[in-house]
């Protein structure tokens, strides 16, 4: 007997359904119950696993994890499981620095969200492959290492400081003062911060000048800065272009392809980050290319600037005598466009709105605490009394210890990254339990340093946790020494995955704690407001509205 649709009534289309929805919700929680390794955690829903549960601000939810289920849990995110460690003890492995060790050298497992985004594998940030990452990284550090990029990276934020300068003094010319040591002006911090940081990563990484910061002036003045109204408006795409990249990366990395693909917010959202993707893409093709065509054009015994893309475009080729050492057992080769292009994005995503970010986190723990502030006011103007830029180098910067210390306790507050990812590649054995290949690990770091077990009065500003505080003057010492476990704190990741930028970021934090505060004094418009912050894949400042004075030497 052969059956035909039309001999199927409506009920028995409507039971097939039912059927199968029960035949999968049966099968995924079969696998639930059936796990290895339980542990505590938010049941997940079929089709929306815990994504429910996660509304959006991924520091409150770690904060809740932890509080909730303890050092370790598990949460099922973007069709994984993710198990989420929260105490150093559990972390040690996962950023061991080995190099014949590599089985926690994955930052992620393989989303299909990254690879619409055509970032997985390549680079940096998400390539899991290691050779491919190795040839990369060894590009991306010696570019930014060498003695004339810290060089420049001093020289630039002292300029572009100067810039800033100038516009707000331009802004309080247009209030009443009585001379140009005698004035004030409310501002909103955040954003110069960040539009500081797009214009210095832009020219450090690709020699080009970006104008974010002459753009927000010009919104705020009615004296507008005279620049081709095509530098200011590329200026603002590509800022925009870089930041949607970087705020949209939760959606590809976090939420799954059917929540991508079906709710209708989530999926006009994907296919404009989508585009958002491709005018990037295509802007930095550009900019690459141009900059081979100068390279070309421009005679070998001519010097070269400094800037990463022309590092990278001339590194093992002939125009560069600073040739890279080969890894052992590989054969080294010129990077392609495609490398590069990836190369720059990555340098973006983590060296501005997490530097940015940062610095204004700084600035409201300083305004908060002014015994604190007069501390590096003092170091600074102990080191650098003129505050030039032949007095502040990269070599002298490194003076400035307790401002690190500033700076590494602002971030275990706040800090801008929240988790650090690992992907094992092969089985193993992490906080007590066996696992296979193929686990997915997610750091907590608000849960690292907020931990009451390793931190005393963890909610408490203290820069002394990472300074050896006897007197202003002995012997530089490690800045772990304070910790009482060394994973209990990470502001620049770790093992194998540690940032490549770190030398660089803390470079400019120092250039600019020297520069603005050197000069300027700060206070908050409102004392008793909390810190105005958003959490993704990174937590940043969404508003720090300051009132900024000539400082009275």
């Amino acid at each position: 007997m052969v059956f035909e649709i039309k001999d199927f009534k409506f009920t028995d289309f409507l039971f097939s359904i039912a059927f199968i929805f029960f035949i999968y919700i049966f099968q995924f929680y079969y696998k639930y119950f059936t796990r290895p390794n339980p542990l505590p955690g938010p049941l997940p829903l079929p089709f929306f696993q815990n994504e429910l549960n996660f509304k959006g601000d991924l520091r409150e939810y770690n904060l809740s994890l932890k509080k909730k289920y303890g050092g370790i849990c598990e949460v099922y995110l973007g069709g994984h499981r993710r198990i989420i460690l929260s105490r150093p003890e559990y972390v040690e492995k996962l950023l061991s620095t080995s190099t014949k060790h590599t089985t926690f050298s994955a930052r992620t497992h393989h989303v299909q969200g990254l690879e619409e985004l055509k970032v997985l594998d390549k680079g940096l940030l998400f390539n899991n492959n290691l050779k491919s990452w190795r040839f990369n990284r060894q590009f991306f550090t010696q570019a930014i290492l060498t003695p004339s990029f810290k060089n420049d990276a001093v020289s630039w934020s002292h300029k572009l400081f100067e810039e800033l300068d100038g516009y707000w003094k331009s802004l309080a010319s247009n209030t009443s003062y009585d001379n140009e040591h005698d004035w004030s002006l409310e501002v909103d911090f955040s954003q110069w911060l960040h539009r500081f940081s797009y214009d210095i990563v832009v020219v450090l990484t690709t020699g080009e000048r970006s104008y974010s910061m002459a753009s927000y002036y010009n919104s705020l003045s009615t004296t507008k800065i005279q620049l081709p109204g095509e530098l200011i408006e590329n200026s603002d795409k590509f800022v925009n272009e870089v930041r949607n990249h970087i705020l949209g990366l939760p959606i590809f990395m976090s939420i799954s392809s059917f929540m991508r693909s079906y709710s209708p917010f989530i999926k006009n959202k994907a296919i404009s980050l989508l585009k958002n993707r491709d005018c990037l893409f295509e802007r930095l093709d550009c900019i690459i290319k141009r900059r081979r065509k100068e390279i070309e054009e421009t005679t070998e015994n001519t010097e070269l600037r400094n800037d990463m893309l022309t590092y990278l475009i001339t590194a093992n080729t002939n125009r560069n005598s600073n040739r890279i050492k080969p890894i052992e057992g590989e054969e080294m080769r010129p990077m392609t466009d495609e490398e590069i292009r990836i190369n720059l994005l990555d340098a973006f995503v983590n060296g501005t709105d997490t530097t940015a970010n940062l610095f204004c986190f700084i600035t409201y723990h300083l305004c908060h605490n002014p015994q604190v502030k007069q501390r590096v006011l003092a170091e600074i103007d102990k080191h650098f009394p003129s505050k030039t830029i032949h007095e502040i180098t990269y070599q002298n910067l490194s003076k400035l210890k307790f401002c690190e210390a500033v700076i590494m306790e602002a971030n275990r507050l706040t800090p801008t990254v929240n988790n650090l990812t690992r992907y094992s590649t092969d089985a193993c054995e992490i906080a007590g339990y066996k696992w296979e290949k193929g686990q997915y690990f997610a750091m907590n770091i608000i849960g690292l340093h907020l931990n009451e077990d390793y931190w005393d009065d963890p909610e408490v500003f203290n820069p002394n946790r990472f300074y050896h505080n006897s007197n202003d003057d002995t012997e530089d010492v490690d800045d772990t020494v304070m910790l009482k476990h060394k994973y209990s704190f990470s502001i620049f990741g770790g093992g194998l995955r540690t940032c490549p930028g770190r030398k660089l970021a803390m470079i400019e934090l120092l250039s600019l704690m020297t520069l603005v505060y050197g000069k300027y004094d700060f206070e908050l418009c409102n004392m008793n407001e909390e810190l105005k912050i958003k959490s993704a894949a990174i937590t940043s400042c969404q508003e720090l509205k300051v009132i900024i004075k000539p400082r009275k030497l």
